[in-house]
Formats: C-alpha cells, structure tokens, sequence
C-alpha cells in the first residue's frame, strides 16, 4: 500500500494540511515544523504527486531550457554544462526541476518550445543563447510568459536578461594585447547571428580605433564555437602575406583549436602569436602555454537566471531589467612574453 499524506501527517504530529502546505513551500511554516514533516516523508519514503500537485496549483515547478539548435555539439563546449551547473544549482534549491528542450531545424525547434511552452509543461522559460531576431521572444512576450534570456536583446531592451558587459571585456582583452606592445591583432570570433559575436567585435575595434591602430577585416575570423573551428582559423588567417601576432578569441574551446593549429605550423606561444580568450573554463590554465583569459562568471550567470525566472514566476518586483555579471581578465601564459 503506497504512503499517504495523512501517514506523514501522523508520523511527524501535525495535520494533513500541514503536510501539504510544507510540500507546497508556504513560508508561514516553521523551520522546526517543515523538517520535521521533511523527517517523516524520507524515513516513510514519501514523494508528492507531481501531477495532481500541479493540477491543484496550476504550477508544474518546472523551468525550462531553449538550447541553441546546436544542441548535438552542445555538450562538447565547457561553457554549456557550467552554466547549466548553474541554473539547476538555484532550481535545485527552491524545488524546481528542469525541462530542456531543442531542434536540430528552426521548426523543429519551435515544434519543441510550443510542446514546453503552449503545452503547459513549465512555469517559465530560460532562452541560453541571444540571437539576432530571435523568433521565440515575440511569442513568449505575446502570450506574457515569464522568461529570461542569457546575454541580451537588440530588438527588444526591454525583457529580462542576464549578461556579461561584452563590449567592455573585449576591449579589455585587446587593450591587454596592446599594452603587451602587439599592433597587429586578430580577431576570431563566434557565429555573426549571436549577439555576444557583435558585441565582442566592438570591443575589439573600439580599442583599436582607440589606438590608432587598423582594423583588417582579413584578420578577423567567423568560427563555430568548437575546437576544430579554431584549427580552422589559424589555416586561413596565417596564409595571408601578413600576419597578426596576437589573437582575441571568442571562447576557450575555440582557442585550444587555434593551439593546436598554431603548433603545426611552428609557431610559438608567446613568442611568435600572443593569445586571449573568453570563459576561463576549467582546462584553460591546463593547456601550454595556459591561457590569458577574460572570466565570464559562467555558473553564476546561470544561478542569477535561475533566481530572476522563479522571482517572474512568484510575481515578485524586480527592480531592473537587465543584470551584468561582472568580469575579469586572468593573465596567463599564452599572452606575456
């Protein structure tokens, strides 16, 4: 016979109601009453219906997740399950579960947000990636469901969003580059359709202009952001009768591509191409030379999104509308002489 509410109820000396209303996390329950009513429902192996829960509530305590379309080389970025570490970390902790869903086509993928979204399978709805024209906002604001977007919108300012200053932590990694005495600087950057791709392209002019030094559009690189990009890159920009000597690259990943292809070609690092890159992922400081890299904050974009999307879903006031996680430059190997 399966476990009952009144069963923990009668465990832990409180009434059924109590029970329910720990399990539904009301805040007018006490701490010493909730972990005891929590006691009675592990030692009883008791775990509530989901489903009824949600049909009582109208709340599923589910978040879901709109990953790129490149969801098949999703998982090969660092980036990607850091900043989910993230987002799960915050749900985790308020008693919410995630529904991650993509598509391999942009009608597979909006086949996909409607079963999340129009399906009522999930309170709110994390966007992981900020595109240009990105065709999910404008439903997702026509139908007033809370979501959140990693990085930030050109077309509508103003949703909710959480971002790095990517503009300025591209001209800081170039500004490095150019206090390391480097005028020839390239530029690899992701793909031209995502916003953080254009914002870092103009940091990196800014500070060239900055300076007075050119910018060559023959020097700058557009790469997926998977390592045999980065390989990629190095073929074509160290064929060309002059060579930049330092690179600014768009994520870790890619530069340890860039790594590698810079090897074959003997070329050394620092001495010959001085290097930035973007995430301070875990390998980062693990490759040779380490890498002079600007650190996003990863995980703590993804807990911030996490907390701002179950803020929008409770109804409570949020004070702005776009949160920037500060950055950093970590000064390696790769980029000091």
């Amino acid at each position: 016979m399966s476990v009952t509410i009144k069963d923990v109820a009668k465990l832990a000396g409180v009434s059924p109601s109590t029970v329910s209303r720990v399990i539904a996390n009301n805040p007018r329950i006490s701490p010493a009453t909730s972990r005891k009513v929590k006691e009675a429902m592990e030692h009883l192996g008791y775990h509530p219906n989901v489903m009824a829960k949600s049909l009582v509530s109208r709340s599923t305590q589910t978040l879901g997740i709109i990953l790129p379309r490149s969801a098949d080389e999703l998982f090969l970025n660092p980036f990607f399950p850091e900043v989910l570490r993230g987002i799960n970390a915050y749900a985790n902790y308020t008693g919410y579960d995630l529904l991650m869903s993509a598509g391999s086509t942009e009608q597979e993928e909006k086949e996909a947000f409607n079963r999340m979204v129009f399906g009522g399978r999930v309170d709110g709805v994390i966007l992981l990636a900020s595109r240009v024209n990105d065709p999910l906002i404008p439903l997702l604001k026509k139908r007033n469901f809370p979501f959140v977007l990693i990085g930030r919108s050109l077309e509508h300012p103003d949703i909710v969003c959480v971002d790095t200053n990517n503009v300025k932590a591209a001209y800081d990694a170039t500004m490095h580059l150019i206090k390391q005495g480097h005028v020839r600087i390239g530029f690899i950057s992701g793909p031209r359709d995502l916003v953080v791709s254009q914002d870092r392209i103009k940091g990196y002019q800014d500070a060239l202009k900055e300076n007075n030094l050119p910018f060559h559009t023959d020097w700058v690189f557009e790469a997926k952001f998977l390592l045999e990009s980065g390989y990629q890159a190095i073929s074509t920009l160290f064929e060309q009768p002059e060579k930049p000597t330092a690179l600014v690259v768009s994520d870790d990943l890619i530069t340890f591509g860039v790594l590698r292809g810079l090897y074959e070609l003997n070329y050394r690092v620092p001495e010959d191409v001085a290097l930035v890159s973007f995430n301070n992922v875990s390998m980062s400081d693990l490759t040779t030379p380490p890498l002079t890299t600007i650190d996003i904050g990863i995980y703590h974009l993804g807990y911030t999104t996490a907390q701002l999307l179950i803020k929008q879903i409770n109804e409570e006031t949020l004070h702005q509308k776009t949160t920037i996680i500060p950055h950093r430059l970590v000064i390696r190997q790769s980029s000091i002489k």
